[in-house]
């Protein structure tokens, strides 16, 4: 068992699994099911699933391609994606996952997160935030796959999302996502000493030692990987992997 987290991200698109890189250009991956099956080998603690494009092409989530991930997945599981009202939640968690990320939705629906957590309990909901920074240093909130501003402090929506009742922030540096350049450390610092409850850091992992520097520095709780583990190396090939346990804990 690692000291922290260390969580698979995941991006789909319907059915097929994708890699972006700053929320664009999607590169396919291959077939989810597979990546599980080897997930399952590495004795993964934990997956996060995403379909990224799924509220911005107004699809429901594909719940045929989640229940073959749930009944194959031997470890805890979490999904977002166009995960819109109560009874979408529901069938997501009824199936096998343990957890809902909201994104979109959280700002379109001020009640979403609120009813979520009191009927299944903070720990199965997760608030997703996306954010830029400007050379100026200024962070803005996007919703929608980056697609639409969301006109609150960064800091101040995390607070209110945590109000609201999520039990997790899940926070991705859209300037980050697929570079391997690192985290954001200035921004999950910052939203991490302004809130109690666990953050995720997302967007950028590149090696082993930005992993440790996004805890130690940033006061992550916990760390997803995109391109690490479906990459061999920046710039090679598709291999689903995972890194050395003994090594990760070394740096945490």
């Amino acid at each position: 068992m690692l000291k922290t987290r260390i969580i698979p991200c995941l991006q789909l698109i319907d059915d097929s699994l994708v890699k972006t890189v700053k929320f664009k250009n999607p590169a396919y991956i291959g077939d989810p099911i597979n990546t599980v099956r080897i997930f399952n080998e590495l004795e993964v603690d934990e997956l996060c699933f995403l379909d990224i494009r799924a509220s911005v092409e107004g699809r429901q989530p594909n719940l045929e391609i989640l229940r073959q991930i749930a009944d194959e997945c031997f470890m805890p599981l979490s999904y977002g994606g166009a995960v819109k009202d109560f009874e979408t939640a529901k069938e997501i968690l009824s199936i096998g996952f343990e957890k809902i990320v909201v994104n979109t939705h959280a700002a379109r629906e001020a009640g979403l997160i609120p009813r979520l957590s009191e009927h299944f309990g903070a720990q199965a909901v997760v608030a997703s935030i996306d954010v830029t920074r400007n050379i100026w240093g200024k962070y803005t909130v996007f919703t929608n796959d980056g697609t639409e501003k969301l006109n609150k402090d960064v800091l101040a929506w995390s607070q209110e999302l945590e109000a609201a009742g999520a039990g997790e922030l899940l926070i991705t540096s859209m300037d980050r996502d697929g570079t391997w350049n690192g985290f954001d450390i200035e921004i999950t610092r910052r939203i991490s000493d302004s809130v109690k409850v666990p953050v995720i850091a997302n967007g950028g992992a590149g090696s082993i030692e930005h992993i440790g520097e996004v805890v130690k520095k940033g006061n992550a709780s916990a760390v997803c990987l995109g391109s690490m583990v479906v990459y061999q190396q920046k710039g090679m090939g598709v291999l689903i992997n995972f890194p050395d346990k003994e090594q990760l804990n070394q740096v945490l």
